[in-house]
């Protein structure tokens, strides 16, 4: 069925790709940071499946890891068919007087790899006439919350203009934008989210199906849920400021 490389590979709507495609029987290469998290998950889905899976460890704030997982998707042997650029990081801050590492760290795995590696995917994929790229943007990308809103605006805007690109040439670019998820992502950034209400969270099951349906499909802009498409449109026909008013009793970035 082809190899899937899935970056932010070993939690949340990553891992949860990893399973949905492994089921799919599709090989699978996973990028991860924690290099003993992805041989444990590498080898369940191995012995779950019986699908092929490579491992690839690598930070994508790193200009040299970014460049190893580029190379692996320019490869001929064993090509990629899809890439999932999934990684992601909140950041528990302001801008204003927050720490500008972290910030540079946040904007190379959201924005420059995703850049790097999906212009890495695009030419191999379109040399071979077929594949997707799927960027992982979110419902936040469409407010006005710190500098992850900034980073998810940058995905979607770019995945719809690579989607134009790309047209014609049997590869496809579809942006997913979830809203809040059961994962992870935000206890691992310290974040607490228990002031909302159980009906604006999605399970990260039906996000993923609803992501690789779309891919087949050739959908550009991927909103999984009627509640977040709902949400969504009403959002863009909002004046912006009421949008800014909004964003500004955010502390920051919330994640998807």
């Amino acid at each position: 069925m082809g190899t899937a490389l899935i970056t932010g590979a070993t939690a949340g709507l990553g891992l949860e790709f990893a399973w949905q495609l492994a089921t799919a029987r599709h090989d699978l290469v996973l990028v991860a940071r924690d290099a003993e998290r992805l041989e444990r998950v590498a080898g369940q889905l191995h012995a779950a499946a019986g699908v092929h899976v490579e491992v690839l460890p690598a930070d994508l704030s790193v200009r040299d890891d970014v460049e190893r997982v580029a190379e692996r998707l320019r490869g001929t042997t064993h090509p990629v068919g899809l890439l999932v650029n999934n990684a992601g990081l909140a950041l528990h801050q302001r801008f204003v007087g927050g720490d500008l590492q972290r910030e540079e760290a946040a904007f190379d795995v959201m924005v420059r790899a995703v850049m790097v590696l999906s212009h890495a995917a695009a030419a191999q994929m379109t040399a071979r006439g077929r594949g997707a790229i799927l960027n992982v943007s979110s419902v936040a990308a469409l407010t006005a919350s710190g500098t992850y809103s900034a980073h998810k605006a940058w995905v979607r805007s770019f995945t719809e203009g690579l989607a134009v690109e790309l047209a014609g040439t049997g590869v496809s670019a579809t942006a997913l934008c979830p809203g809040f998820v059961h994962t992870e992502f935000h206890e691992r950034a310290s974040l607490d989210m228990t002031a909302f209400p159980e009906v604006a969270w999605l399970h990260a099951d039906d996000v993923v199906a609803t992501a690789l349906a779309d891919v087949r499909r050739g959908v550009v802009i991927s909103t999984p849920s009627v509640r977040y498409r709902v949400l969504s449109g009403v959002v863009r026909v909002l004046p912006r400021s009421v949008v800014r008013r909004v964003g500004s009793h955010r502390p920051g970035a919330r994640g998807r």
